[in-house]
């Protein structure tokens, strides 16, 4: 979730021990896209992230994800000097946004 300035609750950008980092973030779009939720409303979101990590490498996909949390980059303009197509920036950062709200809600249970 992004705070009242529009950055995201990443651990990087705000200091705070209870906010998932961006490498746990990467890690759940790793394991989802490896192993996508069958059954699950947000299903598709694994699936989407799986044709981003086969289309363009797990380094390019960390990349996005890492330049829209921490460093608050735009999602069109998260693939600069990558070779990801900007649309697909942009579904890799909404994804990626709602994968840290997820962690951060299960950390404050």
């Amino acid at each position: 979730m992004s705070n009242s300035e529009g950055f995201y609750d990443v651990r990087e950008r705000t200091g705070n021990p209870e906010h998932a980092s961006v490498d746990d973030v990467v890690e759940l779009v790793f394991e989802r896209a490896q192993h996508p939720r069958t059954g699950h409303q947000d299903g598709h979101l694994d699936d989407h992230m799986a044709t981003a990590v086969d289309r363009y490498g797990t380094d390019p996909v960390r990349t996005v994800i890492h330049r829209v949390l921490v460093d608050g980059t735009p999602f069109r303009t998260a693939t600069h000097d990558l070779e990801v197509r900007n649309a697909d920036g942009v579904r890799i950062g909404t994804i990626a946004g709602q994968f840290l709200d997820e962690l951060n809600s299960q950390d404050g249970d």
